[in-house]
């Protein structure tokens, strides 16, 4: 089913998409969890991106599976590649409960920054962090860490995947 598109492999297609959304996806995650502004402004779009991307790495695995068929064992990288998901799937709970943390609490109806007069000053701000709930801080840390982490896997499986695809033709050019 997740082999071919108009007789090209779907895998780099997906793959691909899942390259650009779940990193967009980790960034949007630290955003969220240091800024509450940004957090209710773009909260639900960072989730929406890392339900996109999380939804789609079944589908690039299982496209891998069918092409490792054509070309070969890929090694490293289908193993870091099927581990991938059990890094996305935090990434997305923890951003979904921060930007539901966010909204549920009794402060959020408060105005945006752009709505608040320009006296207020840093330490009133920097009060107004340290006055957040534990639970928003405690899943702020964790998303943190889950988006590093997250950002490191990415990392791991598209570079073990270009060695795979394209290592022997690099190397042998380069001699």
């Amino acid at each position: 089913m997740f082999d071919l598109v108009n007789g090209l492999p779907l895998h780099p297609l997906v793959v691909h998409a899942v390259v650009v959304l779940l990193p967009l996806a980790c960034l949007g995650t630290i955003a969220i969890a240091v800024s509450s502004r940004l957090r209710r402004r773009y909260g639900l779009l960072v989730v929406a991106c890392a339900a996109l991307a999380t939804a789609l790495i079944p589908i690039a695995t299982s496209s891998g599976e069918a092409l490792e068929e054509h070309v070969g064992n890929p090694g490293e990288h289908a193993e870091l590649g099927d581990q991938l998901i059990w890094f996305a799937i935090p990434l997305l709970v923890l951003g979904a409960a921060l930007v539901w943390l966010d909204r549920r609490r009794p402060d959020s109806s408060a105005p945006d920054a752009g709505e608040v007069t320009r006296e207020v000053t840093r330490a009133d701000s920097a009060s107004s962090a340290l006055d957040r709930p534990v639970a928003l801080r405690a899943v702020g840390v964790l998303a943190l860490v889950a988006a590093l982490a997250t950002s490191v896997q990415v990392y791991r499986v598209g570079d073990s995947g270009a060695r795979a695809a394209w290592g022997d033709q690099v190397a042998s050019s380069a001699n």
